[in-house]
């Protein structure tokens, strides 16, 4: 048994050996946790009308926004490349470590007491179409996930970010797993019962598993956290990375809460028709570009430190022809199959057709950004590794004000439904990332752009023969072969033409000579790698 118990921790605490396996486990725990998250979704969708579902999903914008800021602006981008720096010295690291977590956690508390305190003035901003009663649930509820959520989530995620930093993926992403796991099991159970507070509750509790699951990473890691605050070298350098790094984030959060405010103008439902077709299409996003952004910085940061130019280079250019390799088909596997992927997502017994179609279409617009999108989070790492957060935070103005500007355009003026604030995400987000290439590109002293341009070529080639195929091939299977009125058969349209679109897809690949067809067969090799080890812990007898 203390075999077992020492192999199984070995197995989850190993650190990864490069940048392509650490990807392929934070791929698959992400598939994984959305695939949770999407039939959390598709819970709440059967137990809440979309007008019940705008009160949920609004309650979490503050939440969110705060957690992005601190998270995303500050942790994911500015604590990992600073361990990295000063992890040879144990003695600097623990000082260091517990100065920035110490002064974060202190400026956390103020942060989210303020809120709690004026959130009564806040959400009646940013909700003008809501009505009191709406309101006031919308308050209530966010009050509960800012003091009941948040904390364990930040903490949380620092334990992540000292885990990432140690090239140690496998634990902090289950976390996400287990806390969708909650809200499902609190929705299932207690949503018939107390009704919207269910799946809150849900989410609260969520929150600290997600906490309580990390907590091996501390002991584990080379890491011993004090009491204390002292003004050191890491906490000056980490600081003036987060400003910037912040303000990017409270840009692109402002975005995020001026299309909430715009869809409460739409009507009761339009926020919720926005939140599920925006969510949908990061599903792949997370799944490619999260994923390989969070695993690339720890090793894009150790190549910069060491003054290799050349094989940063190198690893862009492959990286980000990687990326789109899974990104291209993706996107218009979503374009042509959008109304039987937001039936079997979201299609719950409340979500009536109306809904869907809109969904649908939104969901269509959204998808066009796919790659752009996808490359974006991995661009921003590159920046970071060099240790320029300035960049991305001016290139995301740009983004914001395009963004904002097209919105207002379409919402105020044109009159137009929701989903054309779809098409301004999807302007916005491919300017801010091909900006972000081009500086880049000079920075960096040039990049290979005949080898990236040939190669996307042949990518978008492969993608459209693939997708008019397929398209009308799905057209004749759902008038002729599968009665797509049961959820079911549903599935099995989508499988049938996901299968026939990816093998013709790979087939174009091999036939234009893609060089990135044989990342295939190294994800083959690396999947029996994992299986041979996990046997090996529950098979060895030394």
């Amino acid at each position: 048994m203390d075999r077992f118990i020492n192999r199984t921790k070995n197995f989850i605490f190993s650190k990864q050996s490069s940048m392509f396996s650490s990807a392929i486990i934070l791929a698959a725990m992400i598939v994984l946790a959305r695939v949770f998250g999407f039939l959390r979704y598709r819970i709440l969708s059967g137990y809440f009308v979309k007008e019940e579902l705008d009160i949920f999903f609004a309650s979490f914008r503050i939440p969110d926004l705060i957690f992005e800021i601190l998270i995303t602006g500050a942790l994911t981008t500015s604590f990992i490349p600073i361990f990295i720096k000063y992890q040879k010295n144990k003695e600097e690291l623990n000082k260091n470590l517990s100065s920035i977590i110490n002064l974060f956690s202190l400026f956390m508390l103020v942060f989210i007491s303020l809120t709690v305190i004026f959130i009564n003035q806040i959400i009646p901003l940013i909700t003008p179409g809501y009505d009191a009663e709406k309101m006031a649930k919308i308050i209530f509820y966010s009050r509960l996930l800012l003091v009941g959520q948040l904390p364990f989530l930040v903490v949380g995620n620092f334990f992540t970010g000292i885990a990432q930093a140690n090239k140690n993926f496998l634990l902090p992403a289950l976390a996400p797993i287990i806390y969708n796991v909650a809200i499902i099991i609190f929705t299932y159970f207690f949503s018939p019962i107390i009704g919207l507070t269910a799946p809150v509750a849900g989410v609260i509790a969520g929150a600290f598993l997600f906490f309580l699951i990390q907590l091996p990473i501390v002991n584990h890691a080379n890491y011993s956290f004090s009491l204390i605050i002292k003004k050191t070298e890491a906490l000056t350098e980490f600081i003036k990375m987060i400003i910037p790094r912040s303000l990017t984030v409270i840009v692109a959060q402002v975005d995020a809460t001026i299309d909430l405010t715009l869809t409460t103008l739409l009507g009761s439902g339009a926020y919720t028709i926005f939140y599920l077709a925006q969510h949908l299409q990061l599903l792949p996003v997370s799944v490619i570009g999260i994923s390989f952004g969070q695993a690339s910085l720890p090793y894009l940061s150790e190549i910069f430190q060491e003054k290799k130019i050349e094989e940063l280079k190198k690893i862009v250019i492959d990286s980000i022809l990687n990326l789109f390799f899974f990104a291209f088909p993706i996107a218009y596997f979503f374009v042509i199959t959008r109304t039987p992927l937001v039936r079997l997502f979201f299609g719950g017994e409340k979500f009536d057709w109306s809904a869907t179609v809109e969904t649908a279409i939104t969901l269509s617009w959204f998808a066009v950004s796919i790659p752009a999108h996808t490359i974006y989070y991995f661009l921003t790492r590159c920046f970071y590794a060099i240790l320029d957060s300035r960049t991305p935070f001016t290139l995301s103005l740009v983004s914001i004000i395009i963004n904002l500007s097209l919105s207002l355009l379409f919402i105020l003026v044109l009159k137009l439904p929701v989903w054309s604030l779809a098409i301004t995400f999807s302007i916005s987000i491919t300017v801010n990332t091909l900006l972000l290439f081009y500086i880049f590109h000079r920075k960096i002293g040039g990049l290979n752009l005949a080898f990236l341009v040939k190669e996307t070529a042949k990518m978008i080639t492969a993608t459209l023969i693939s997708s008019v195929f397929c398209y009308y091939l799905m057209k004749f299977m759902d008038q002729l072969v599968f009665d797509t009125s049961r959820t079911i058969n549903v599935f099995f349209l989508l499988a049938t033409t996901g299968l026939v679109y990816f093998l013709l897809y790979l087939f174009l690949a091999w036939l234009l000579d893609i060089k990135e067809f044989y990342l295939i067969s190294k994800l083959i090799v690396k999947a029996k790698e994992y299986q041979k080890r996990i046997v090996e812990i529950y098979t060895s007898h030394e």
